[in-house]
């Protein structure tokens, strides 16, 4: 038994296979340094999809999970470029990239609002106001277009990777 409640999120009203994904302007994080990027500069120098991975923040026993699997996976050898969207601020999220050498990027998102305009935000823990994102996946083209997607509807909830990698196109 897991020493946690799961808490359902319900459904997310994010973008659909077809759908435009939001633009948006955030701090880039690497393992060597930060700065502001656009999601359309980053999709448009890609070669083959932007897959968006949002996560809590960094260092969340969700996130790590996450972060682990697609390294063991080696996600960042299969797709175009797999970056994280987290409410973390890139001094959180650069301390997590020393720690665990993960081969990806990070959106640091600390408002949250990125999230929101993907519909895949929710209240932490019951606090008005105070908000992470959920587990979320967005595999995009060089437009933006949302090639394939998969939204967690409970906390915490993990994708079936082998389906995942299916659904984005990462086979």
């Amino acid at each position: 038994m897991p020493e946690f409640d799961v808490v359902e999120l319900g459904p997310a009203d994010h973008p659909e296979p077809g759908a435009a994904a939001p633009d948006f302007t955030r701090p880039l994080v690497t393992d060597e340094f930060w700065e502001d990027r656009t999601l359309s500069r980053l999709a448009n120098e890609t070669d083959g999809p932007t897959v968006l991975v949002f996560t809590p923040m960094t260092g969340s026993f969700l996130a790590t999970y996450v972060w682990d699997e697609l390294a063991e996976r080696n996600w960042d050898d299969r797709a175009g470029r797999v970056v994280g969207v987290t409410a973390s601020t890139p001094y959180g999220i650069k301390r997590f990239l020393d720690d665990n050498e993960y081969p990806f990027a990070f959106f640091a998102d600390p408002s949250n609002r990125v999230a929101a305009s993907y519909g895949v935000d929710h209240d932490l823990d019951g606090m008005a106001g105070i908000s992470e994102p959920r587990v979320a996946f967005f595999a995009l083209d060089d437009d933006r277009t949302v090639a394939g997607a998969w939204v967690a509807t409970d906390w915490p909830d993990f994708p079936d990777y082998d389906a995942l990698e299916a659904e984005l196109g990462l086979e």
